[in-house]
């Protein structure tokens, strides 16, 4: 065991020489003589009684020991960075990570997020998108926001936004389909939720249309494809307005199912820190005119 610290100094050649295999690069990265970033390299071999590097005839190579050290300094020099990140003018930064459903995140999320940021620049956020099949805590998620009822066990759930499904489809092909029969024979998308267009067709008071198009795991991708022509699908069109505008995708009939909305979730182990209630809230603010 050692009885006193490492000197930073000394870990931090080694790591950036273990990096570059070459010392003259790593002192010229670290602002020091080659000289001197070799003597804290020894210095740290000597600390620890083994020999970190090969000296070659041209350049240097790792021995096993040091092959072994490297990694782990590097990981620990990223931690502390990230740490020092979260730092802003002399006032700390608390990270939130949010997982998003694809589709929110490019429909509803990300062309607001500027607000967000800007009203809270105390809050480091991070968003990870998914296809809304997540586990929250395996994750590290503080908070997610997904697609469906509302109940997930060992959730709390905080209604955003309701999301009816509607078919929509390439405009070429929306010229054909005038009434909710004439999808009878059309190509019908389908995503991994199985009775959608069996609630739809029930909701539209016609007999269950067969859908047997293609198979897609998020509305992002069903989207796509609709406005691509491959047939037509249910998509939850408040999440898809800037496909409408511009015409790529064009809405069939004024009929709309609900099959789920749009949740935000954490874990009810996990207390509700400041930065979590902030999002909350102003997604709360933020969603309630779509909701409306």
């Amino acid at each position: 065991m050692l009885r006193s610290a490492l000197p930073l100094n000394a870990l931090r050649a080694f790591e950036a020489a273990a990096r570059h295999l070459n010392l003259t690069r790593a002192a010229l990265e670290l602002h020091v003589s080659q000289a001197a970033l070799s003597h804290q390299i020894r210095q740290l071999e000597d600390r620890l009684g083994l020999s970190l590097f090969h000296r070659l005839p041209r350049g240097v190579a790792l021995t096993e020991e040091g092959a072994a050290l490297a990694p782990e300094l590097r990981a620990a020099f990223d931690r502390i960075g990230a740490a020092l990140d979260r730092f802003d003018g002399g006032r700390h930064r608390e990270a939130l990570t949010v997982g998003v459903v694809g589709t929110f995140a490019t429909g509803f999320l990300l062309p607001r997020l500027l607000d967000f940021t800007r009203a809270h620049p105390g809050i480091d956020l991070r968003v990870q998108t998914h296809n809304n099949r997540i586990e929250q805590a395996g994750d590290g998620l503080d908070l997610a926001i997904r697609f469906g009822d509302g109940q997930w066990a060992g959730l709390e759930a905080t209604s955003i936004c309701a999301a009816p499904l509607a078919p929509a489809c390439a405009p070429a092909l929306a010229r054909r389909l005038h009434q909710p029969r004439d999808l009878v024979g059309a190509t019908l998308l389908r995503s991994f939720r199985q009775d959608e267009w069996a609630r739809w067709s029930q909701a539209a008071g016609i007999p269950v249309l067969e859908a047997r198009g293609p198979v897609f795991d998020s509305s992002l991708a069903l989207a796509e494809a609709a406005a691509a022509g491959v047939g037509v699908a249910l998509l939850p069109l408040a999440m898809f307005q800037r496909d409408l505008d511009s015409g790529r995708l064009v809405r069939l009939f004024d009929l709309g199912v609900n099959v789920g909305g749009y949740w935000l979730t954490r874990l009810r182990s996990r207390e509700e820190r400041e930065a979590m209630r902030s999002f909350r809230q102003w997604l709360e603010a933020t969603a309630a005119p779509v909701s409306a």
